[in-house]
């Protein structure tokens, strides 16, 4: 695991040591032990923070009793305008859909499910609807594979457990840099996702297309990989010039 550190800071010790917390968390939920390994804190600090960010309602925990990043934030991203993904989402989204002629989506992670934050929708004939807010498992679904794939080893495996997908195909995401999916969270659907990253370089989001399989066939990618890779590299570069 890679261990974040406190050099060249602020010179103000407990909000650099809650930089650490909240940037590790970034990368999806974490125990106290992750939290302690990630940052490199000792363990009643991290604890400490976390429990003082918790109440503030900066940090949340999942239903595994792990720590995420708390709704506070992305009240305070509303409120101030700055949500630079969510603005850039929806022309891109947009563009997206009219290149391929399906419905287009971006998801993420939160806990133990992944949120559609954003969406363009097919305007006619069969389509996979998945509108804004809804939540969606992570066990199944090629976005779900995507926000999976490049998680640290042991949260990788604890994810994999009751997945419709096995460590081999994650395997082959991580290899092509996009997922694909046949059926897997609905019968007669198709998908293919790109992962959207942070200027650290960490999955943050995965851009999508749906549609029926009937349309999309068996071997999605082929058809539409190329599309969705570079939407999602525009999508990366619009936080890079955050």
């Amino acid at each position: 695991m890679t261990i974040m550190t406190t050099q060249n800071g602020s010179g103000v010790g407990v909000i650099d040591k809650t930089s650490l917390v909240l940037s590790a968390l970034e990368a999806g939920p974490a125990s106290l032990a992750e939290l302690v390994t990630l940052t490199g804190l000792a363990r009643p600090t991290a604890h400490r923070l976390a429990v003082a960010l918790e109440f503030h309602r900066f940090v949340g925990r999942d239903m595994q009793g792990r720590f995420v990043l708390g709704p506070r934030l992305a009240e305070l991203s509303s409120a101030a305008g700055e949500d630079r993904l969510l603005a850039a989402a929806g022309p891109i989204l947009n563009q997206l859909r009219d290149r391929t002629g399906e419905s287009a989506q971006l998801f993420r992670r939160q806990g133990d499910l992944r949120l559609c934050v954003a969406a363009a929708e097919r305007p006619v004939g069969l389509r996979d609807s998945v509108p804004v807010g809804a939540t969606l498992s992570m066990r199944a679904g090629s976005a779900a594979q995507v926000l999976l794939a490049w998680e640290e080893p042991d949260r990788l495996h604890t994810g994999l457990r009751g997945a419709r997908f096995s460590a081999t195909i994650l395997s082959g995401v991580r290899r092509r840099g996009w997922a694909q999916s046949i059926a897997e969270r609905e019968r007669g659907v198709a998908s293919v996702s790109a992962p959207v990253r942070s200027p650290s370089n960490q999955v943050v989001a995965a851009v999508s297309i749906s549609g029926p399989v009937d349309r999309l066939t068996r071997q999605p990618g082929r058809l539409h990989a190329q599309a969705v890779l570079e939407a999602a590299r525009a999508l990366s570069e619009a936080l890079a010039r955050a």
